[in-house]
């Protein structure tokens, strides 16, 4: 008769791969009796009489057995601190569950952990948040901030006050933007003519060097993109080839490139140098993009006739460049939520808003209520 008749669920709560300590966690009703079939605790202190939360050193397996720091959650819930690497972890889990499947990622852990989906969502979304500040709103939605938000609409729908729930719901969705941005960067794509200085503003941007400047027209050839952080909103500036046609098939698909960019940008800067004379070209580019950042490079050069109303900045000895910086982040992010508030931070919450608001539109309360179900 097999020991090995109760479930159990095992998971890798730390990456893969060599690092210095692996955690695997074992969860289910004899989690407790199956880790201890395995550990001799160096002190020969039994782990069946283990109170919660005290850690136990020892060694786990046949002898000499892994090195091994356990500790006990619950009775239904052991964490195994081992040394980082594939080798231990995949002992232990054999040792462990002999025929049974690979351990589970940690994400997976986290979605079977909480009722609420949201707050197992905001568990998973403040692993990759970039900046303290976007970890502080994700930290409000995991701590309820959307949740409370959430029922307080179904409970608006549920008693018949569409406007309310319609409110609530457009309160949301305004905030839906920076949500989506709270592990992914806003996309800054610097664009204009060859020669107008786009790689050395990214440089001047980004506080070092990041693309080749170069005298010499169509230097960029490939989109290149850089990260960083802007009064804590993550952003990826992005410089692309000079706009114009060519007849090099390397520099055209460079072109080509960053036009598709541009389709994608969450805001666009259109680059001019302010040393050469408004052209109709640079007329037609400004119409092209009417809600771009208009930026006008090398002011420490003179000024060459007039031109329309823009940020002028020197990439070269780094004039005017804290404020155009602020003036991206401005556009990104014309009204911060304040703290505590509610933020749909995902694309699958933010299209359930929509929905629901949709079905409002056409007085289809009930199906606004169905959509919101669940959360």
């Amino acid at each position: 008769m097999t020991h090995d008749v109760a479930p159990v669920r095992i998971f890798q709560l730390t990456p893969p791969g060599r690092g210095a300590i692996a955690t695997v966690l074992v969860e289910g009703p004899d989690a407790r009796q199956r880790v201890a079939r395995q550990f001799r605790s160096a002190r020969g202190d039994p782990l069946d009489n283990c109170p919660a939360e005290r850690l136990l050193y020892g060694r786990f397996g046949p002898p000499p057995g892994e090195e091994v720091v356990v500790r006990c959650r619950s009775e239904q819930s052991i964490e195994i601190h081992c040394h980082g690497g594939d080798a231990a972890v995949a002992r232990i889990v054999n040792l462990l569950s002999p025929a049974g499947p690979p351990p589970l990622p940690w994400r997976a852990w986290a979605e079977s952990h909480y009722s609420d989906p949201i707050t197992a969502a905001a568990h998973l979304a403040l692993a990759d948040a970039r900046t303290e500040r976007t970890a502080t709103i994700l930290l409000d939605q995991y701590q309820g901030a959307l949740s409370q938000a959430w029922k307080e609409i179904r409970a608006a729908l549920a008693l018949g006050n569409i406007a309310r729930g319609r409110a609530l719901l457009e309160s949301l969705l305004a905030r839906a933007p920076i949500g989506r941005h709270l592990v992914e960067p806003w996309r800054v794509v610097l664009a204009g003519a060859p020669n107008v200085g786009k790689s050395s503003l990214v440089n001047a941007l980004l506080g070092y060097q990041r693309t080749i400047v170069h005298p010499q027209p169509g230097t960029t050839r490939d989109v290149v993109t850089a990260s960083t952080a802007v009064d804590g909103w993550p952003l990826a500036f992005c410089d692309t080839a000079g706009l114009r046609q060519s007849e090099h098939p390397l520099e055209q698909a460079g072109i080509e490139r960053a036009q598709e960019q541009l389709v994608v940008a969450d805001l666009v800067l259109l680059v001019f140098d302010l040393s050469h004379s408004w052209s109709d070209s640079d007329e037609s580019l400004r119409r092209r993009f009417p809600t771009a950042l208009i930026v006008h490079n090398k002011s420490d050069l003179a000024a060459a006739g007039s031109r329309p109303a823009g940020i002028a900045v020197s990439a070269s000895i780094g004039a005017a460049i804290p404020q155009l910086l602020e003036s991206v982040v401005e556009r990104l992010v014309p009204q911060p939520p304040p703290p505590g508030a509610a933020v749909p931070f995902t694309n699958a919450l933010v299209r359930q808003l929509e929905t629901a608001l949709e079905a409002l539109a056409v007085d289809d309360w009930a199906h606004a209520l169905e959509v919101l179900e669940g959360h």
